[in-house]
C-alpha cells in the first residue's frame, strides 16, 4: 500500500481527491495546511508527497523545501493552477519530482503517483543531500543549473535544466513529448515543437562523453533517459 501525505487547503477538491486514491488501496493523510507538517510526516512516513501551491500559512514550495531537508529521497508533487514555466522552475527548485496542474485527472494524478513511487523503491533515482542527481558518470543539479563530470562543470540554461529534470524523473521510461512542451512551454505549437527538438539536440551533446546515458527518440511519442 503506498501511503500519501497530501496537503490541501481546498475541502472539496481535497475530499475527492482523497477518497478517490482511497478506493484505490493508497494511504492517505490529508492535511488542510502545513503548520504541522514537520511532526506528520515523520509519524506517517509516507511514500509520496502531494502539496497544493498556493495555500494560506505556508506555501506548497516552502513545504518541499521543509520535507527536502529532512528526506532528501521523497518523491514530491505540486499541485497548482499557475502555469508559467518560472513557477514550473519554482517548482523543480524547491524540491519537486513532478508537477500536476488543475484541472487534473484522478487517473493522470494517480499514475503520477505510482511512477515515482516505482522509481523511488526501485533505487533508480539517486539524488544527493543538496538535490543533485547521478546520471551516469554525470552529477545533475536542477538547483546550481549545472552538469558536472569530473572536473568539468557544463553551465545550463534554465530551460535546459527544466528539460533534464523532467527526463530524469523518469529515468528509463518514456516522457510524453505533449507532456514536456504543455510542462515547459505551455503549448504543443510547430514552433514550441521545433524548439524542444533543438533542445534534446543539445542534451546529447553534453552527455557525448559517457556511453551509459543516453536520450533515445520514440517517434511521435516522446523521449526516454537511458542510465545504463
Amino acid at each position: 500500500m503506498i501511503k500519501v501525505l497530501y496537503v490541501e487547503d481546498e475541502e472539496s477538491l481535497a475530499k475527492i481527491v482523497k477518497e478517490s486514491l482511497q478506493s484505490r488501496s493508497f494511504d492517505i493523510l490529508h492535511l488542510s495546511d502545513g503548520r504541522e507538517i514537520s511532526a506528520s510526516f515523520r509519524s506517517f512516513q509516507p511514500d509520496v508527497c502531494l502539496f497544493d501551491v498556493m495555500m494560506p500559512v505556508k506555501d506548497g514550495f516552502t513545504l518541499g523545501k521543509e520535507i527536502r531537508s529532512i528526506d532528501p529521497n521523497i518523491p514530491i508533487i505540486f499541485i497548482t493552477a499557475r502555469n508559467q514555466t518560472t513557477d514550473v522552475l519554482e517548482g523543480f527548485q524547491s524540491g519537486g519530482n513532478d508537477y500536476i496542474k488543475k484541472p487534473f485527472s484522478l487517473e493522470e494524478l494517480i499514475v503520477r503517483i505510482n511512477n515515482l513511487y516505482h522509481i523511488s523503491s526501485s533505487g533508480r533515482m539517486v539524488q544527493h543531500p543538496d538535490g543533485a542527481v547521478k546520471i551516469g558518470n554525470y552529477t545533475f543539479s536542477p538547483t546550481k543549473l549545472e552538469l558536472n563530470c569530473k572536473e568539468n562543470i557544463k553551465r545550463l540554461s534554465y530551460r535546459e535544466s527544466q528539460l533534464l529534470m523532467l527526463l530524469t524523473e523518469r529515468k528509463n521510461q518514456v516522457v510524453n513529448r505533449k507532456h514536456i512542451l504543455d510542462t515547459l512551454w505551455g503549448d504543443d505549437n510547430f514552433f514550441n515543437s521545433r524548439n524542444l527538438d533543438v533542445y534534446i539536440t543539445k542534451l546529447r551533446q553534453y552527455f557525448r562523453d559517457d556511453d551509459q546515458v543516453q536520450i533515445i527518440t520514440l517517434k511521435a511519442v516522446g523521449y526516454r533517459l537511458v542510465d545504463e
